[in-house]
């Protein structure tokens, strides 16, 4: 049985005029391409759904299947489909370049529409499920039940996560997310093996996700957003991705490196808090950039600042 590494949480503090008000309990890994635990800040098997981090990951299903030839889909077009976008106007065309290129109509989406909202198109997750639909019409899989777990594209995912990370795809615990599709219980060090298999540059299929990501990032989720932002000011050099619930991936590309976040309670401000310091730490990012990324995440107000308190263990 390998070693199980477990040392200190992270602690993020919520400081109203310098008194702690709230905090939160952080969990993170770094691993490299072949799953290695290289550092560690609390339990490296903490289990958590992927969420939305899942993402570059389900869009192997397209570039791996030869549905960016057959329907000319674009970088652009990739990048929205491993986006948690925003809806705006820009990224809704977008995942309807998609669905017009594959001959498909955008009442096929089965991700809700969000609330105040006037279409599907608008839910962050609908790249995604443009994504699968184009999966299901170029190999004429059914487009009405796309999200169920036992569809043929949903097993093709499954099918490329379990690759990665060399098990049985039938082990996977899967639920559903808040869009309708699949999700995966994993646990850290699995989240950070997958980001660092998909930095490393080593697959081609996953090579041109990061690209479309690193290139685009404003279609990933939304000028003045985390994963924006960090891809926009490391300049190529870091892919990243949010999910719900406190979860945070970035890999460090070109290294094969991994990073996994988890929040135990799901905090948002905590992820990102947490995920400055330890790119900062990692030497990841210049600090002046780590410093900039700090002044928008960490900063909430005149009044309220986030610090963090503990760092990773390297091994």
């Amino acid at each position: 049985m390998a070693k199980r590494h477990h040392t200190h949480a992270i602690e993020v503090q919520l400081l109203r005029e310098g008194i702690v008000e709230s905090k939160h309990q952080v969990q993170a890994v770094v691993c490299d391409r072949r799953g290695r635990v290289l550092s560690v800040a609390g339990d490296p098997e903490f289990g958590s759904f992927i969420r939305s981090a899942l993402k570059p990951f389900q869009a192997l299903a397209v570039t791996s299947s030869g549905v960016m030839e057959r329907y000319n889909l674009s970088d652009r077009d990739l990048a929205i489909m491993c986006s948690s976008h925003r809806g705006t106007i820009e990224q809704a065309r977008q995942v309807f370049r998609i669905l017009w290129q594959c001959a498909i109509e955008p009442d096929q989406l089965q991700c809700p529409t969000p609330a105040g909202k006037r279409s599907p198109l608008e839910h962050n997750c609908s790249g995604k499920h443009a994504g699968m639909l184009a999966v299901c019409q170029q190999r004429q899989w059914p487009l009405t039940t796309y999200l169920k777990r036992n569809h043929p594209v949903q097993s093709l995912i499954l099918g490329k996560v379990a690759e990665l990370l060399h098990m049985p795809p039938d082990e996977f615990i899967g639920a559903r997310d808040d869009c309708g599709a699949p999700t995966y219980f994993m646990q850290l060090n699995q989240m950070a093996s997958l980001f660092g298999q998909l930095a490393s540059g080593d697959n081609l299929d996953m090579e041109r996700i990061v690209r479309a990501m690193t290139h685009y990032p404003e279609l990933v989720a939304g000028e003045g957003h985390f994963d924006t932002e960090v891809m926009r000011l490391s300049q190529g050099e870091l892919v990243s991705k949010s999910g719900s619930e406190g979860i945070q991936c970035i890999g460090r590309i070109g290294q094969g490196m991994g990073l996994a976040i988890k929040v135990a309670d799901g905090s948002k401000r905590a992820k990102y808090a947490v995920a400055i310091q330890l790119i900062r730490q990692l030497g990841w990012l210049e600090p002046e950039i780590a410093d900039t990324l700090a002044e928008r995440f960490c900063v909430l107000s005149h009044f309220k600042r986030l610090t963090v308190e503990g760092e990773l263990a390297m091994l």
